[in-house]
């Protein structure tokens, strides 16, 4: 618990925090900014952009510094760019710091794919990594209510996140261990064609997965707003629901040790599938059980992922090779949807055309 807990802290700060807010303060943002939706998914681009980049070099960065450096560089980038967010007045000023902020998840989450890897073995390892990569959901939770209080002064919201992202900073420097055991997968090189050619299946599915839940993430509250008129407390609860739900996703460690890797994944991919599609549907019922599938689904499937890549390489490498295709999909499909975002239908055709992508590898996953 000594690893576990920080760990589920600082992965709530790099990604509800530092990347996943600012969907949740996406309106407020963009009136009081004055930048069109356009201009605010431009931004939101950026953010996965230095994730990407930040996973490349992760691998190496861990090698030559240790773990630990590597997860307080990913503290310090979230916080710097959540206080950017907070100061930001124009647009440049939010791109360059969405892009800061980005580069925290880049780098935390194979890193403590490495200290989950050096600290357990076996089944604990797996669940290790699957309660971890929940620190999505907490941060989820956390957020939203204070969306709720502050909806009005995203600034001090931001503010207040940089604060909380500098005390889990300061917690995982007194607990994660310095130095890490060097593998001999942790030397392989992350382009290698012989790994690469291990990895195909992981790296496919993560492409598709990135593909079909990049919109989900910045415009499912914007697109709840616009088109079913939500209220803004109703959307913000909304937020908070697909969070607390995925929580669940959390003992994704105990279903793979039970029913293996290969059944859960086809299983989540489905049922991710259709929370996606659902969202276009008029319904309350159908709107909320969206946000509880995903929430439950999406944490699932990326702790598959980590397991999935661990058990294939057994170190960091073979996340950064699952997160590499997941983020740059995600980058490159935001970039292209925030210049016709402006119609909100947009958002509703996407959600409910993408998921199809998914089926494929619901069938081919070995």
């Amino acid at each position: 618990m000594k690893i576990i807990l920080p760990g589920i802290a600082m992965i709530a700060v790099v990604y509800a925090f530092a990347r996943f807010s600012f969907g949740l303060f996406l309106p407020n943002i963009t009136s009081s900014i004055g930048i069109t939706e356009s201009q605010a998914g431009i931004a939101s681009s950026a953010a996965y952009v230095s994730y990407t980049l930040a996973l490349v070099f992760s691998s190496p960065f861990i090698k030559k510094f240790g773990q630990l450096r590597v997860i307080q560089l990913a503290g310090m980038s979230a916080v710097v760019g959540l206080l950017g967010i907070a100061l930001s007045y124009n647009i440049y000023v939010l791109l360059m710091s969405t892009f800061v902020a980005g580069v925290g998840s880049g780098l935390a989450s194979p890193a403590f794919s490495q200290v989950a890897t050096t600290a357990f073995t076996g089944a604990l390892k797996d669940r290790a990594n699957t309660w971890i990569n929940s620190g999505t959901s907490f941060g989820l939770i956390l957020s939203g209510p204070v969306a709720l209080l502050f909806t009005e002064q995203w600034r001090f919201a931001f503010f207040l996140f940089a604060i909380l992202a500098f005390t889990v900073l300061l917690w995982n420097t007194s607990s994660i261990p310095g130095t890490a055991t060097t593998s001999k997968a942790s030397t392989q090189s992350l382009f290698q064609w012989s790994t690469l050619n291990k990895a195909r299946h992981l790296i496919i599915a993560s492409i598709i997965i990135g593909l079909g839940t990049a919109i989900y993430w910045t415009f499912s509250r914007s697109f709840l707003i616009a088109d079913h008129q939500m209220t803004n407390n109703e959307s913000i609860l909304f937020w908070i629901t697909m969070g607390a739900f995925g929580v669940v996703g959390g003992v994704g460690g105990m279903f793979i040790e039970k029913l293996g890797l290969a059944f859960i994944y086809r299983l989540t991919v489905l049922i991710l599938s259709l929370s996606i599609a659902i969202l276009a549907l008029p319904s309350t019922l159908a709107i909320y059980s969206s946000a509880i599938g995903f929430g439950i689904t999406y944490i699932l499937i990326t702790g598959i992922l980590v397991v999935w890549s661990t058990r294939l390489f057994f170190s960091s490498c073979g996340w950064c090779k699952s997160c590499i295709s997941l983020s740059w999909n995600r980058a490159i499909h935001r970039f292209r949807s925030c210049r016709r975002i402006d119609c909100s239908i947009v958002v509703c055709d996407e959600l409910s055309t993408l998921c199809f992508h998914h089926i494929y590898w619901i069938i081919r996953t070995d």
